[in-house]
């Protein structure tokens, strides 16, 4: 990813933590959340869209992808992973 699309992309995680209280949307739970694709990547939900992410914890985040591991990949996710996964700095 870019150096602009992962400075895009801190700020909007940044905004979506604190429109949703920094709290998870699904347990409640505070402390160290993660922003989620409500619809993923790979089944065609938009990266860049604030109606489509949400602040999970660490649990709930799991628990919600489990379910969407079996489905096939959208070209885009395997270099949102990679983002995902990079250090941040």
């Amino acid at each position: 990813m870019r150096t602009a699309e992962r400075r895009r992309w801190e700020r909007l995680r940044l905004e979506i933590l604190a429109r949703d209280g920094y709290r998870c949307r699904s347990c409640g739970k505070a402390g160290r959340l993660e922003v989620d694709h409500i619809v993923p990547i790979s089944r065609g939900g938009d990266p860049w869209d604030p109606g489509n992410l949400q602040a999970l914890c660490r649990g709930c985040h799991l628990e919600k992808s489990r379910g969407e591991r079996t489905r096939p990949e959208h070209p885009e996710l395997a270099e949102w992973r990679r983002f995902l996964a990079s250090p941040r700095g």
